[in-house]
């Protein structure tokens, strides 16, 4: 069997491919644990490579999940988003790699095929080649090369397209926040862009729009009416790391009631995704 030490030594690695390649905590965590019962049945010592076999087993782990869950959004109550999870803020991680992990890009992946979604993540993210790609994959290098292609005009033509500062992000987070917080229609009509559109998933359990919504004025009055309401009176917004950027944990009794992530254009904000589904606040204990 591979031995502990080392399946914990690239623990990180195989929660990041799974993770992105699901966009969902839950679903990465089991992912894990599936794969190292697996991995108790191979003798470590016939493998060349330990990383590259686990990596392998993960990704072709995440394809199988991606599949049955793709079937069970066709039903899903309302907008689905990918799972928020708690980041720490990584000077020194490459920007391929953070923007990789954010709720926007997370949105975005979820538009390819689960082959391109896997392939695009090992290639571009990952940083393997197009024969380690094609040898984790068991495909051939030639059609690993055409799905990159495909796949990476794909993000390209979807991905946004504005590098906002963070510190000018946390700003405009915390003026956000404010807003929320204040029930002021002013402030926050000045943080919206006029094509705003605003995604919430509350997985039919909890205050969610079944649709997006459109336009500033609809998704200001739609904010300032959902944090009027008395459940929510005393909800504390906090500003924290999430998806490797600055968004807003709602905390209630000290527990994650739900998280915000902010899209921005340069200078106002174009996109307000709010995750309440409780289902789906495990990676905002991480």
């Amino acid at each position: 069997m591979i031995d502990s030490q080392v399946f914990a030594q690239h623990r990180r690695l195989l929660f990041d491919v799974a993770y992105r390649m699901t966009g969902s905590v839950a679903d990465a965590e089991d992912i894990l644990q599936e794969a190292w019962l697996r991995c108790r049945d191979v003798d470590g010592g016939q493998l060349a490579n330990p990383r590259a076999y686990l990596v392998k087993t993960v990704t072709n782990l995440s394809l199988n999940q991606l599949t049955s869950a793709r079937a069970r959004r066709e039903t899903y109550a309302g907008p689905w988003l990918p799972e928020p999870v708690l980041t720490a803020p990584d000077a020194g991680q490459e920007a391929e790699m953070a923007e990789s992990i954010s709720m926007a890009m997370l949105v975005v992946l979820e538009t390819l095929t689960p082959a391109e979604r896997a392939i695009f993540l090992l290639h571009d993210v990952f940083g393997y080649n197009h024969a380690e790609v094609a040898s984790i994959l068991d495909r051939s290098e030639v059609a690993v090369r055409q799905t990159a292609v495909r796949a990476r005009a794909h993000v390209a033509a979807r991905r946004p397209r504005f590098d906002v500062d963070q510190g000018v992000r946390r700003e405009a987070v915390d003026r956000f926040r404010k807003a929320c917080a204040g029930g002021d229609l002013n402030a926050m009509m000045e943080l919206l862009a006029p094509e705003v559109i605003c995604w919430s998933d509350g997985g039919g359990k909890v205050t969610a729009a079944r649709r997006p919504l459109e336009g500033a004025d609809n998704v200001a009055r739609w904010l300032l009416g959902v944090f009027a309401k008395p459940e929510t009176q005393n909800t504390r917004l906090v500003i924290t790391e999430i998806n490797g950027g600055p968004g807003i944990l709602g905390l209630a009794d000290g527990q994650p009631a739900g998280a915000i992530c902010l899209d921005f254009d340069g200078e106002r904000i174009t996109g307000v995704r709010m995750q309440g589904n409780p289902d789906k606040l495990r990676g905002l204990t991480r």
